[in-house]
């Protein structure tokens, strides 16, 4: 009898025939049959994740809660969660920071093109109250770039005229409004329902949390059913995830072929020219998000449980990445750490070995707050387009950039592309142009597909960190 692929050969099989169906398609002058008429069974997909995503979320933490035996343990939890996924965060960004300062993608390009970039700049800075220039050149006023003016001008207001740039600015522009302490007003839910219809991840673990403790603190003869119920209900949306992912290479080929689709167009040489036109800036970033999750994530997990068990490290390593590895695809597929977080959560349980009570509470909260991937992509490409304005920053503005970076990541939503809304703060952080971002739009969504693989990493890394500080990690040791 031939053996079964396992599912992340198969999610591995649809990835490939989705890349191969889009350029087909492309070339055939039928993109828009595969978006319309697949890219919506892809669209489906998300939305089914989504939908057991959120009561996943509640269930499982007020299962977690009612089963821990000392209540004190779930302030622990929280701490060292928290301390963990920021140390992550700062780990990211230094990585990225210092790869795109080796490489300088963005000096790879004409000089006169770079000259064009940097006397539009100064232009945006003389029209924008309240700027100035931020290092001591001052290409607009010399003589001998009179002739790269003109251009200057166009492109100037061609990077002011993006729809794209004019919405997220407006939203940037809403949130500027809110007070420092806001975010902590919006964690508490005043209507739970709104919270569960709107899929806001932090109310809703509040929420759970508040829930959960109260049953605890209630006589437990009086809890029975409604403890009953809640570890029903989350069994109940477990098997979902089972069922959903049966038919996950199926999903995972249409909604990739859709989405390249969308970007090709009839067109399957678009796809080269936008990798062409931001190579050199696609490759550091692809780099440092591989780093992070081939080095840096495994080698700090593999540490944790060499010292745990009799597994060597490069044993370990390979436990680590082949228990999370659909997580990954699936996260690839859907550039949505929220969307995979039900796949993320049974990796975790499963393959890991971690305890549900750790997992269950470490998990939502890191795929609200831990955008690694995010974060490593920010400090890159705010560096690469001071660099491609032939702008030098300083020690100082990137360590700006970094602690700008790591406060947006934790508030970007887990959802496609909302790190260009963050983008957009930590360009302004340093006094650079945030119209800029839509120079890296055009790759924005295959390089999104790729951080969220690293927030979805480093979410499973932090569970593990977190269960072995608390004596639970359950490994099943390999032959």
């Amino acid at each position: 009898m031939a053996k079964k692929l396992p599912l992340h050969t198969k999610i591995v099989l649809g990835l490939l025939l989705g890349v191969i169906w889009a350029l087909f398609s492309s070339y055939l002058g039928f993109s828009t049959f595969t978006i319309n008429y697949l890219l919506p069974f892809g669209t489906i997909f998300i939305n089914l994740l989504k939908l057991i995503a959120i009561p996943l979320v509640l269930f499982s933490i007020i299962t977690g809660i009612t089963g821990l035996k000392d209540i004190s343990a779930l302030g622990r939890i929280g701490a060292k969660t928290i301390a963990i996924y920021l140390s992550t965060t700062i780990i990211a960004i230094t990585v990225g920071l210092v790869l795109v300062n080796t490489l300088s993608p963005g000096k790879h390009i004409d000089n006169e093109q770079r000259i064009i970039n940097r006397i539009s700049y100064e232009l945006w800075v003389k029209q924008t109250p309240g700027m100035s220039v931020i290092d001591q050149q001052h290409f607009l006023t010399d003589p001998k770039f009179e002739s790269y003016v003109a251009d200057a001008q166009r492109k100037m207001e061609f990077d002011q005229s993006s729809d794209l740039v004019r919405s997220n600015l407006q939203t940037v522009e809403k949130q500027k409004t809110s007070r420092p302490l806001d975010w902590i007003v919006d964690m508490v839910p005043s209507n739970i329902f709104n919270s569960l219809s709107s899929g806001l991840m932090l109310q809703i673990i509040f929420f759970a949390v508040f829930f959960g403790v109260t049953i605890v603190l209630l006589p437990k003869e009086k809890m029975t059913y409604v403890i009953g119920f809640c570890d029903g209900a989350n069994d109940i949306f477990i098997k979902m995830v089972d069922l959903v992912m049966k038919a996950a290479p199926l999903f995972v080929f249409a909604l990739l072929a859709g989405k390249l689709a969308e970007m090709a167009g009839n067109d399957p040489s678009r796809l080269v020219e936008i990798f062409k036109a931001l190579g050199f800036y696609s490759i550091v970033v692809v780099l440092g998000l591989a780093i992070m999750v081939f080095v840096i994530y495994p080698g700090i997990v593999s540490a944790v449980i060499s010292r745990k068990t009799k597994m060597g490290y490069f044993e370990s390593l390979r436990y680590f990445l082949k228990g999370i590895r659909p997580a990954q695809l699936l996260a690839f597929s859907t550039s949505s750490s929220a969307a995979t977080l039900p796949i993320t959560m049974e990796c975790v349980r499963d393959n890991l070995k971690v305890d549900e009570e750790v997992s269950s509470f470490v998990l939502p909260i890191g795929a609200t707050v831990n955008m690694d991937g995010t974060s490593l992509y920010q400090g890159v490409a705010v560096v690469f387009l001071a660099q491609f304005h032939f702008i030098d920053l300083t020690i100082a503005q990137q360590m700006a950039i970094l602690l700008t970076a790591t406060l947006a990541s934790i508030g970007s939503a887990a959802v496609p592309s909302a790190g260009l809304i963050m983008l957009i703060i930590v360009l302004e952080s340093v006094g650079l142009n945030p119209a800029w971002i839509a120079i890296i739009f055009p790759i924005d969504r295959i390089l999104d597909m790729c951080r969220t693989v690293v927030n979805v990493t480093g979410d499973a890394a932090v569970s593990v960190i977190v269960a072995q500080s608390e004596n639970r990690l359950h490994l099943k040791e390999e032959s």
